[in-house]
């Protein structure tokens, strides 16, 4: 498609300004040695890489309430924050996940435990990745927040900024136990796959992020509304979409393996569908066959079983609905004309994606 806005420039900016943020917790940590080298090592791995959505978002969020950028370097720095908490959130759930793998490299607590594997160290590997993950996990989620803080904004676009900030961190955390649940549950209705949806990832992936750059150039109230009727359903559209590709995605593309979201067991909207429609004995196959041990061909399998239900088609027309409600009211939002037209591509890019 046709856009007005190129984000290679932007994304290289905020990888630049990540780089350089990471540099300087790298030598405050140096006198510890180099097993503080080791975790900010593989922070930089953490941070590296992915589309770059939330800080997109974020920069949009704020040219949509003051089309003029007064500190280019502050604003890079908030939407870098975002980036941060991400990869945060990424390290945390594969390990919660037991995911093998993140856009094609090992997850972290992979890493780690292949570390000290290959090291012949003491105690369990897999234990020692574990606790590497979730400190790991800890130091950029607590790095995410302190570049916002130091952004270099004023002190009220800064507190504005950082309550925002903070209602994000609160939902994806608190999303992610309420999917750590229904996973346990082994079960979830539509409804509920939803709210995990919404509150794990359509939140904190679009609406914040817009929320947090307008917040910052000093939108009110109201214009804060008006984002998040746009947001909102974008988000959820997002998220339906990383459903799909976790199912249909190819491997070569996503860096995850085939029907990666079937092995983990994942409870989502699409399979809550599949499951609801499907004949009785697909359902149970699907049922239980969700977070065992797959092989091609049980992927291939319940892949017919989802597709045969019509649950994939459902989620594809879900997400055209959502998105063209976004764009909606996006357009009688009232917010600066460039913005609309680059957010308006974003919504498409979020959507349409393949990766």
């Amino acid at each position: 498609m046709t856009t007005t806005w190129d984000p290679a420039p932007f994304r290289d900016r905020v990888q630049q300004v990540l780089d350089a943020f990471l540099d300087e917790r790298e030598a405050e940590l140096a006198p510890l040695g180099p097993d503080a080298t080791r975790l900010t090592t593989e922070g930089r791995t953490a941070v590296r890489g992915g589309k770059r959505f939330r800080a997109a978002f974020c920069h949009w969020g704020y040219r949509a309430i003051r089309a003029e950028v007064t500190d280019e370097q502050a604003l890079a720095r908030a939407c870098a924050s975002l980036e941060m908490l991400h990869a945060s959130a990424l390290v945390h759930d594969d390990f919660m996940d037991a995911s093998d793998t993140r856009r094609g490299r090992p997850a972290t607590h992979r890493a780690f435990e292949a570390e000290h594997r290959a090291s012949g160290w003491r105690g369990d590997p897999e234990q020692y990745g574990a606790a590497a993950a979730i400190l790991l996990g800890d130091l950029l989620l607590g790095w995410g927040e302190d570049m916002l803080r130091r952004s270099g904004f004023g002190p009220d676009e800064t507190a504005a900024g950082l309550a925002l900030f903070e209602q994000c961190r609160n939902e994806v955390i608190a999303g992610q136990f309420l999917d750590v649940s229904v996973q346990a549950r082994g079960r979830a209705d539509v409804d509920t796959a939803m709210t995990v949806l919404r509150y794990k990832s359509a939140k904190y992936s679009i609406e914040r992020p817009l929320h947090i750059g307008a917040g910052l150039a000093g939108a009110s109230a109201a214009q804060i509304d008006q984002l998040t009727r746009f947001g909102l359903p974008l988000g959820e559209a997002f998220q339906l979409r990383d459903d799909l590709l976790g199912v249909f995605g190819d491997p070569e593309a996503t860096g995850k393996p085939a029907g990666d979201d079937l092995a983990e067991g994942k409870r989502t909207v699409l399979v809550a569908l599949a499951l609801d429609a499907a004949p009785p004995a697909a359902a149970q196959r699907l049922d239980t066959a969700l977070g065992t041990t797959l092989s091609p061909a049980d992927v291939d399998e319940l892949r017919g079983i989802i597709e045969d239900s019509g649950a994939r088609a459902q989620v594809e027309e879900v997400i055209g609905s959502l998105a063209d409600h976004a764009v909606e009211a996006l357009r009688a939002a009232d917010v600066d004309d460039q913005a609309r037209v680059v957010l308006t591509e974003l919504a498409a890019a979020a959507t349409q994606r393949t990766v």
